[in-house]
């Protein structure tokens, strides 16, 4: 039992990493009818420009950590949206769907050939010690990532909620003609859901480079384990994503442990193809009409 319960806290922490950037996978859906299946090198390439601030220009951690924040909201933010979307969406999504997955090859590609193709260690946000909790031998490493990435989506929530602009990106992605005619400035909203899933891109790099190394690989997982999260929880709801991406998680450990360790890549497409099935606007998800 006490194995049981460290293996699924530790899934929580690897699931609330999956959310971050299924979440992104949501946000960039709801705003402008896109799907980014370069998230996955969005998330291994921040990594890469903290290593190279430490290691090229000699910074201090925090300052090469808050230049990469900076270089990923303007690169994988507003580069992406006016560089690849704004000029592709007007055809439609499949013409951004290739562009995305040549951008991810292009960004994987990169980092292997400019950069290094050796997995890298990179510096530890938190403590390796562990914790005595109901018996169980839990990492604080574990524990400091799932609450920093609760907290991050719970942020988000009340940003999405609370706030006058958060209303006016939910209204633009609900309906962006009737916002527009409201007096909501829709071009800018959609502006800042790319810069929201630039910032926690970013978040999920220096949460994960830490467990599994900074690799220019990194994204291929990632994306693929995200994009399986967002339709498994709800490709229409965060909260769908967050679960999806907590409930892989999860799975994946214990299956790795008590099933095989050798099938467990296999395990989130199963869970996909049975959620497909059976609830095709995923666990939480909402059924959404469409004109034919």
């Amino acid at each position: 039992m006490d194995t049981f319960f460290q293996l699924f806290v530790s899934g929580l922490a690897t699931g609330s990493i999956y959310a971050l950037a299924a979440i992104g996978f949501t946000l960039l859906w709801q705003a402008s009818q896109t799907i980014n299946f370069a998230q996955g090198e969005f998330i291994m390439l921040p990594a890469f420009f903290v290593l190279a601030g430490t290691q090229f220009l000699g910074l201090s951690f925090p300052l090469a950590m808050a230049i990469a924040l900076v270089l990923s909201l303007l690169l994988l933010g507003l580069g992406f949206k006016r560089i690849i979307i704004d000029p592709l969406l007007p055809h439609g999504v499949l013409p951004i769907v290739i562009a995305t997955i040549a951008l991810g090859i292009l960004m994987k590609e990169g980092v292997k050939q400019f950069y290094t193709a050796e997995a890298l260690p990179f510096p530890a946000l938190f403590s390796d010690r562990t914790l005595n909790v109901f018996g169980a031998a839990i990492s604080v490493q574990d524990i400091a990532v799932l609450l920093i990435a609760l907290g991050a989506v719970a942020l988000l929530q009340l940003f999405l909620n609370g706030t006058k602009i958060g209303r006016c990106m939910q209204a633009t992605a609900q309906n962006p003609n009737v916002a527009e005619i409201l007096g909501v400035p829709v071009r800018r909203m959609i502006l800042y859901t790319f810069l929201i899933n630039a910032s926690l891109a970013f978040l999920a790099s220096v949460l994960i480079s830490p467990i599994y190394l900074a690799k220019f690989s990194n994204g291929e997982t990632l994306g693929l384990i995200a994009f399986i999260a967002a339709i498994v929880g709800g490709f229409n709801q965060i909260r769908g994503a967050l679960a999806g991406g907590l409930l892989i998680g999860v799975i994946d450990n214990l299956s790795a442990a008590y099933v095989s360790a050798s099938y467990r890549s296999a395990v989130p497409l199963i869970l996909l193809i049975i959620i497909i099935l059976v609830r095709p606007q995923g666990l939480l998800g909402k059924a959404e009409g469409r004109t034919v």
